[in-house]
């Protein structure tokens, strides 16, 4: 994923705490997928507004982590949600 590219939820999808199992999920029509702690941060830091580049150099900021590290696993991750539509780019 280019460092310039904006990602964000499509319409329909967003994230939700499930109170009954104790978890956050990323919900959209008729699907849903259990989030990690790693996989609720990424989501988390994305608003649309902001760049992958800003994304990745916040997260390593947070975490005190290789922004390289971040950003290969995260653009991997996103990739994958894009894939099955959770997720777009601007």
């Amino acid at each position: 994923m280019e460092r310039a590219a904006i990602p964000y939820l499509p319409r329909g999808v967003r994230i939700r705490r499930d109170d009954v199992r104790d978890q956050w999920v990323l919900l959209a029509p008729e699907r849903a997928v259990t989030l990690d702690p790693v996989a609720h941060a990424v989501l988390s830091a994305i608003d649309g507004d902001r760049s992958f580049g800003q994304i990745v150099d916040d997260l390593a900021g947070r975490y005190s982590a290789p922004p390289e590290e971040i950003a290969a696993d995260s653009a991997g991750f996103l990739k994958a949600l894009q894939d099955r539509r959770f997720l777009e780019l601007k």
